[in-house]
C-alpha cells in the first residue's frame, strides 16, 4: 500500500465496528525458526498497532478475537503463556490506553479465567470506563455459540421469573441479551494469514457482515492491513437481503 491509498478513503464511509480474528502467529514463529509463545508476543505488538490506527482513522469499535474457548484445546505450555501474556498486556498498556482514549471492555465467560487475569481485566475496564475514544472489546474465553446459549440462558431465566413471556421473544429482544447490544453490528471482519472462516466469532452478530481475507500473518499486520481493508469494504455494495434502487450505486 502507498500513501496515496490511504487518501483514497472516503472519511465519511469508515467502518464502525471492526472485527478481527488474529491467525498466523505460530505460521510467522515457525517460519522463522522462533517458539510459537514469540509469535504470540509479536501478535500483541501487532493489535497495539492497530489499535492506534484505527483510533486514528476514527473507528468507534475494534474487537479482537483474543483467546477463543476452543484455544483451550492447545498445549498447556502454550495455553499458560498465552494467559501470561494477555495479563502482562492488560498491565502494562493500561496507562497507554487511558492517554489514548481508548475504552476496554471484554466479551466471553470471564469468570472461567484465572483470579490474576479476571482482575486485571476489571481493573482496565473500571479504569478506561469514561473514555470517549475508541472502544477495544476484547473477546477473551470467547466463543459465539457459547454467547447465543448464554442469551438463551438469560431469556430462560427472565421466562421463569415472570418478567417475560415467550411470546414477547423476538431478534431484538434476543440481541439486546447478547454480550454487547449496545455496539452495532460489525461492518468488517479482518481475517489474517489467508484463512476464509469464521471460527466461531460473533456468530449472531455477523450475519451480514463484510469479510476481508488477507494473506498477511498477524505479527506483519500494520496500518497498512487496516487501510486495504477499510479501501475493500468501501468498495462493496451493502444490501442487506434488500435491492439497489434504480440510479444508486451502492
Amino acid at each position: 500500500m502507498s500513501n496515496q491509498d490511504e487518501l483514497l478513503v472516503d472519511p465519511e464511509n469508515i467502518p464502525r465496528h471492526i472485527a478481527v480474528i488474529m491467525d498466523g502467529n505460530g505460521r510467522w514463529a515457525r517460519t522463522r525458526g522462533l517458539p510459537r509463545l514469540e509469535g504470540h508476543r509479536q501478535g500483541y505488538v501487532a493489535l497495539k498497532r492497530l489499535i492506534t490506527a484505527a483510533s486514528g482513522m476514527d473507528v468507534k469499535v475494534l474487537t479482537a478475537y483474543a483467546f477463543s474457548s476452543e484455544n483451550w484445546k492447545r498445549p498447556e505450555s502454550e495455553v499458560t503463556g498465552l494467559m501470561q501474556l494477555i495479563t502482562f498486556a492488560a498491565k502494562v498498556e493500561l496507562a497507554d490506553m487511558n492517554k489514548q482514549g481508548v475504552k476496554i471492555v471484554c466479551s466471553g465467560r470471564m469468570e472461567q479465567l484465572s483470579e490474576p487475569l479476571r482482575k486485571q481485566l476489571e481493573k482496565d475496564i473500571a479504569s478506561t470506563a469514561n473514555n470517549t475514544g475508541l472502544v477495544l472489546n476484547l473477546a477473551i474465553n470467547y466463543g459465539g455459540r457459547q454467547e447465543i446459549v448464554d442469551a438463551a440462558r438469560r431469556a430462560a431465566q427472565l421466562v421463569a421469573d415472570g418478567q417475560l413471556t415467550t411470546d414477547q421473544i423476538d431478534e431484538k429482544l434476543f440481541a439486546s441479551l447478547m454480550y454487547h447490544p449496545e455496539f452495532s453490528d460489525p461492518d468488517i471482519i479482518i481475517r489474517t494469514a489467508g484463512e476464509q472462516r469464521l471460527s466461531n466469532f460473533l456468530t449472531w452478530e455477523t450475519v451480514y457482515t463484510e469479510i476481508f481475507v488477507t494473506n498477511t500473518l498477524w505479527p506483519d499486520v500494520d496500518k497498512d492491513t487496516l487501510v486495504d481493508a477499510i479501501l475493500a469494504y468501501q468498495s462493496r455494495t451493502r444490501k442487506f437481503g434488500g435491492l439497489i434502487e434504480k440510479g444508486e450505486t451502492r
